[in-house]
């Protein structure tokens, strides 16, 4: 592989899990910095501000999803969650707390370098464009930008991934779009779980739609996946 030029954090409490990651990281051209636990890893975020975060969720002391949304307080540093087969709730957390991506345990290693190269490379693709027009739809609005979204005047509290799934709605009104399209288009992923896309989904009506649990502006579309309809009120 080439160089990806990119200084990934590591955060595993387990030794073996972390040279594994570090040797398939390196191979694909990453620098890496390793963290034991989330204490060590909030001093090396800190002081070496890496471009992509892989984070094991279970960790003694400060866990994984602590890390995460201290993480989310001042940055949008993609992160990669690290999480044990059957933990759905962790893995939901992890992305309500605004992870990007996760990985089940036992994983292979050259998924995961993958899926790192995958959401650091989307990460780049949706950094701010000083030329990006605004999206706006009645009292809703998008400034690309900035990075800022604001409903009737008041500013949302949005994740990156959020952000980014609802500037692709804004700018394909009223076109329906599977899971798998979503994943693809908004994510860059050409393979995922697609409970990802519905958990994005039902956060981003809970801050944008006047009664989420019948939302006018993000729809479903019964046996294909989600609808923007513009000109709705909130």
């Amino acid at each position: 592989m080439g160089e990806q030029d990119g200084l990934v954090l590591v955060v595993d409490d387990d030794e073996n899990v972390r040279d594994v990651v570090r040797r398939y990281l390196e191979v694909a051209g990453f620098r890496v910095e390793l963290a034991g636990d989330g204490e060590r890893a909030l001093e090396l975020f800190a002081g070496h501000r890496p471009d992509l975060v892989v984070l094991d969720v279970m960790m003694p002391g400060i866990s994984g999803l602590e890390v995460c949304r201290r993480l989310r307080e001042s940055s949008e540093v993609p992160v990669v969650m690290l999480t044990a087969l059957g933990e759905e709730e962790n893995r939901i957390a992890g992305l309500q707390l605004g992870a990007d991506d996760y990985v089940t345990k036992p994983f292979s290693p050259r998924e995961l370098a993958l899926r790192v190269a995958s959401v650091l490379r989307r990460a780049r693709m949706t950094a701010p464009s000083s030329s990006a027009p605004d999206l706006v739809d009645g009292d809703l609005r998008l400034v690309p930008a900035a990075r800022q979204a604001t409903l009737g005047g008041m500013e949302l509290s949005l994740t990156a991934r959020e952000f980014d799934l609802l500037a692709f709605f804004l700018n394909h009104p009223g076109e329906a779009y599977s899971r798998t399209d979503l994943l693809e288009k908004v994510w860059g992923w050409d393979f995922g779980d697609q409970s990802t896309v519905t958990v994005h989904v039902r956060r981003l009506r809970e801050k944008i739609e006047r009664d989420p649990a019948n939302p006018s502006r993000v729809v479903t579309v019964w046996g294909v996946g989600y609808r923007y309809q513009a000109g709705r009120p909130s």
